[in-house]
């Protein structure tokens, strides 16, 4: 029998896959659900990593606490100043310090809470493929650029890095419009002088910028962008990390010309759901994960085509001993009964 092609195990089984998930999820989940219970609102913005703690989250809230689950779609900013309004109930993962100004308003006026970090171990800045620094010798790549360790080598270089739309200035890849982080990396890329050499350019997803550092790889070429951790690209990839000032909060609030500070994931509710609901704050305060283990989740969601239902259910189902130091036994005992 001729194997299936790869688009169908990559689009079509893990779609078949979620059907059956959700529709054995669903009649699982009904009878646990109470009339008079909310749905719970998240913040499911456009990177993976939090569309898998939506999941999760949501899978224990509504399969252990009874509520019903709604997934909002959208960027950082619309959906924080969402949850300031109380359009959105909970931000699993804030990034705050690319969101700094609306996270403070939030708090200063009370309108969100902050439950703490998701993980502490978060990492993001520029970066590029080792081999241009390295070379590869099993791939037949010599080092292209040995001396490049500074954001500050960059203009020496900006020829391996060419824009392929304007040939006479090289290319770096942000962040995608309407993240936080992508002003952050427009004031860097002034500070640093780098708009003499090069282009910003803004990828139109994270699936767009995850997939040209994927494409400069196979091919072997030179690749300069944006990316963070956890994620599966750099789990899978061999990436080098370019030097910056280290972090200084006066630099910080004037030009950015410094390393990102240490970055806060947490998780944030609007306060007035929070008081409404005890005891989704108290879930949601015990909820810990660590970089490492996102990278095996993410990996994981890469490998069975980006379905971020499989990815919780496989976290549930692998790494019990994380998930039950969140919940009473008898949280965990329903979790157990409904995956079986």
């Amino acid at each position: 029998m001729q194997p299936c092609h790869p688009s169908f195990r990559r689009h079509f089984l893990p779609a078949c896959r979620a059907l059956v998930c959700g529709l054995l999820l669903t009649a699982f989940s009904l009878p646990a659900i109470a009339a008079d219970k909310p749905v719970v609102r998240m913040a499911d913005k456009s990177w993976e990593s939090i569309q898998v703690h939506n999941r999760i989250a949501g899978f224990f809230l509504e399969n252990a606490y009874g509520y019903r689950m709604e997934y909002m779609t959208g960027e950082s900013i619309p959906l924080v100043n969402g949850l300031i309004r109380g359009d959105v109930d909970v931000d699993m993962e804030s990034w705050t310090e690319n969101i700094q100004e609306i996270y403070d308003k939030g708090i200063n006026s009370g309108a969100i809470l902050d439950l703490g970090s998701n993980y502490p171990d978060s990492w993001q800045g520029w970066l590029v493929p080792t081999y241009v620094i390295k070379g590869d010798p099993e791939r037949g790549i010599e080092p292209l650029a040995p001396d490049l360790k500074s954001v500050y080598d960059l203009p020496r270089y900006w020829h391996l890095f060419k824009d392929p739309e304007d040939p006479r200035k090289g290319r770096l890849y942000s962040s995608i419009p309407g993240w936080g982080v992508t002003e952050v990396n427009e004031k860097k890329f002034k500070a640093y002088g780098l708009d003499k050499k090069f282009n910003l350019f803004l990828p139109g997803s994270d699936a767009a910028l995850a997939g040209s550092m994927v494409a400069a790889q196979k091919k072997g070429q030179p690749w300069l962008g944006y990316y963070w951790a956890p994620t599966w690209v750099l789990g899978k990839l061999d990436m080098t990390p370019l030097e910056e000032p280290p972090y200084d909060e006066k630099v910080w609030k004037t030009t950015h010309a410094c390393a990102f500070p240490p970055v806060q994931v947490n998780i944030l509710v609007n306060a007035k759901f929070a008081a409404a609901h005890p005891d989704v704050v108290a879930f949601l305060k015990n909820y810990k994960t660590t970089v490492a283990l996102n990278n095996q989740i993410l990996a994981y969601m890469e490998d069975y085509g980006g379905d971020a239902q499989a990815a919780a259910l496989w976290f549930l189902r692998e790494k019990p001993e994380v998930w039950k130091a969140w919940v009473s036994e008898s949280v965990a005992q329903k979790i157990t009964a409904v995956q079986q």
